[in-house]
């Protein structure tokens, strides 16, 4: 099993599309089809359930990203370490809520930039549940996500700053004429609510009542897709403020009260060693943190 060998497989997880990863790594897809049924073969076991449009991985596949990322990662880090005047290289990638705090990890990434120019950075946007998925595969080497959540299996660094919690109506809704919404208030509306777990149990102990029950019409896992259904007239969305500028649209954020507010951290998988690129990233978020933090 080579080297090469992981990092194709590692991009294919990453890509979820085989023609993608090909052309991030400027091989043919015919070599890389052919590359991971030889793994498979030499694994015997399956790694990939493949779909008419994107490919996932299998239960078997899930644990093999986990040590195979964690090899690459070590190999990396043994050559790096070996040769200490080669430039620093590689990628991390962030996979991260919505959150106005990813304003200190975004002036982290630009001082990176600065003091390790070669190194790329990418962000994926998407909620809590799939961050804590892709950590544990490999595919993510840090994630952004807003709290309440479980965090025992993860090393974490509590962002500065905090948000509130509230209701993103239209402009001619009856709420919209409130400086603040209270449990009440929600009862009788139709509301578009966000899919992470903590966040809904959260949201549940702010109600005050275990049988006060909201009439949820939809769901959300990226808050602009919610805001055109707001503006569509779907509902009313329970979401974070300044995520979505609302100034010269039909839209209006009002804050619950009693104040709801939201932290976020910075996490990732412990006991899995850090590439250099990662560990250079990591030092440049915490020298823009406070002192105390």
């Amino acid at each position: 099993m080579e080297l090469r060998v992981l990092r194709y497989f590692l991009m294919v997880v990453n890509e979820r599309n085989i023609s993608r990863a090909a052309e991030k790594l400027h091989v043919s897809q015919p070599t890389i089809s052919r590359q991971l049924k030889d793994l498979e073969d030499e694994l015997g076991v399956t790694l990939f359930v493949r779909g008419s449009r994107s490919i996932d991985l299998t239960e078997a596949g899930e644990y093999f990203a986990t040590q195979a990322r964690q090899i690459v990662v070590l190999a990396d880090k043994a050559v790096a370490n070996v040769n200490q005047t080669q430039e620093l290289t590689g990628s991390i990638m962030i996979g991260s809520a919505e959150a106005p705090m990813m304003t200190t990890v975004a002036q982290a990434i630009a001082r990176l930039a600065v003091s390790a120019p070669q190194v790329h950075v990418g962000i994926y946007s998407t909620d809590a549940n799939e961050v804590h998925s892709r950590l544990n595969a490999g595919v993510f080497d840090f994630g952004v996500v807003m709290e309440p959540i479980a965090k025992d299996d993860m090393d974490f660094i509590n962002l500065p700053g905090t948000t509130a919690w509230g209701l993103l109506v239209r402009q001619d809704s009856p709420l919209a004429q409130k400086h603040a919404i209270s449990a009440d208030d929600l009862v009788d509306q139709r509301i578009v609510m966000p899919q992470q777990h903590g966040s809904i149990d959260y949201l549940a102990n702010w109600l005050g009542a275990s049988d006060r029950e909201l009439n949820v019409v939809a769901t959300y896992n990226l808050l602009y897709n919610a805001s055109i259904m707001v503006d569509a007239g779907v509902g009313a969305t329970l979401c974070l403020d300044g995520i979505i500028n609302t100034a010269s649209s039909d839209l209006r954020f009002i804050p619950l009260a009693p104040r709801l507010e939201a932290k976020s951290s910075l996490i990732w998988p412990k006991h899995t060693p850090l590439s250099p690129a990662a560990t250079a990233f990591l030092r440049a978020l915490r020298s823009l943190l406070p002192s105390n933090h």
